[in-house]
């Protein structure tokens, strides 16, 4: 039986929530990218953006994987480490030619993205017996503790680069082309932010960072970003052009000068230096005799610690072959225009 009033208005119908939208072919907001990023993401989209040469928005593309395989001369059953797992790209091809009894310790000090990649390599059938995810530092490696997955290894991979999931997202200030915070730490739980980290440096202290990214104008560029600084990126960003805008340098020199004072800040701020180096000085003890290690480098500054240390070990015996520096092929730099200054260097030990 009907009770309702003649006159009384029917309850609407729900209304089907919309997801959100975006003006224009082209998103630029990182957030807007909802069609690449987020969890239920479009492949055809992917594709057509990976098919453009570009990364799309919350995801990473490893690079020189193939080269990477080949220097760690991967079998089935070895143990190894990936010391910064990212987004996963490269233990996810180490763990198919290591299984069915191998197994990977994946570290990585990045408490926003590891949860993310643990659970789409669980998604991918990799379980905790051969593949354990655990967040720390790489530097802090020797005093790890598990009876399966701690040293001596047969591999060691360490990828000393930024991941495209920081670099895409203006919270964490890793870009310029968006604006956010200056912040740069790719552990923001821990540590203080590049723009806590100018207030505290002196010119000189700052033109050797810059100069150390190998920047000609470190000085110029150090006065003039301590007597601003600068608290977000944008702002960071429009400092080096206007320093640079009286030089006569080019535009692409101009980019590649704010590009060298992020990445010297983001150095500083998360200690990148330091522990590479001690990584370097604990390598041989890490490996089994024949174990070999690779390490990719974006930066001058890491690629000749990395020599300095591998030739080093090499004149003292500990490592019985070091290799030239291998770099991408043209057809990895046209398909993803982010491995270009990608260097990879490999020792294997005696």
């Amino acid at each position: 039986m009907n009770n309702a009033s003649p006159n009384s208005t029917p309850d609407p119908a729900p209304q089907r929530k919309r997801r959100p939208r975006y003006s224009g072919k082209n998103p630029r907001n990182f957030l807007h990218k909802y069609k690449e990023h987020g969890p239920n993401v479009d492949a055809t989209t992917i594709e057509k953006v990976i098919a453009s040469g570009k990364t799309p928005a919350g995801m990473h593309r490893p690079v020189m994987v193939q080269e990477v395989i080949e220097a760690l001369q991967l079998k089935a059953g070895m143990k190894g480490v990936d010391c910064t797992t990212g987004y996963g790209g490269h233990a996810r091809e180490i763990l198919k030619l290591i299984a069915p009894n191998g197994v990977l310790l994946c570290i990585d000090t990045d408490p926003i993205e590891l949860p993310r990649t643990e659970q789409r390599l669980r998604a991918e059938g990799f379980s905790e017996e051969n593949c354990l995810v655990h967040r720390m530092n790489f530097a802090g490696i020797m005093s790890f503790s598990n009876d399966t997955f701690r040293a001596p290894f047969n591999f060691l991979l360490a990828d000393l680069g930024v991941s495209s999931m920081q670099l895409d997202n203006p919270e964490r200030g890793f870009t310029y082309k968006s604006n956010g915070p200056l912040d740069l730490r790719m552990n923001p739980l821990k540590g203080i932010p590049a723009s806590q980290l100018l207030a505290k440096l002196d010119e000189s202290q700052l033109t050797q960072l810059i100069t150390e990214s190998d920047e000609r104008h470190a000085p110029h560029l150090a006065e003039k970003i301590l007597a601003k600084k600068p608290n977000t990126t944008l702002g960071l960003a429009q400092i080096v052009r206007d320093t640079k805008a009286s030089q006569r340098v080019t535009g692409e020199e101009v980019e590649k000068s704010i590009a060298r004072v992020f990445q010297a800040l983001r150095i500083e701020v998360n200690g990148e230096f330091e522990a590479l180096e001690t990584l370097l000085k604990h390598l041989p003890t890490l490996l089994i005799p024949g174990g070999r290690a690779a390490m990719i480098s974006f930066h001058s500054g890491e690629d000749r610690r990395v020599k300095a240390a591998f030739a080093e070990g090499h004149r003292s015996g500990a490592y019985s072959e070091i290799s030239e520096i291998i770099r991408p092929s043209s057809d990895e730099i046209r398909s993803n225009s982010r491995s270009s200054p990608a260097r990879v260097r490999w020792v294997q030990k005696a």
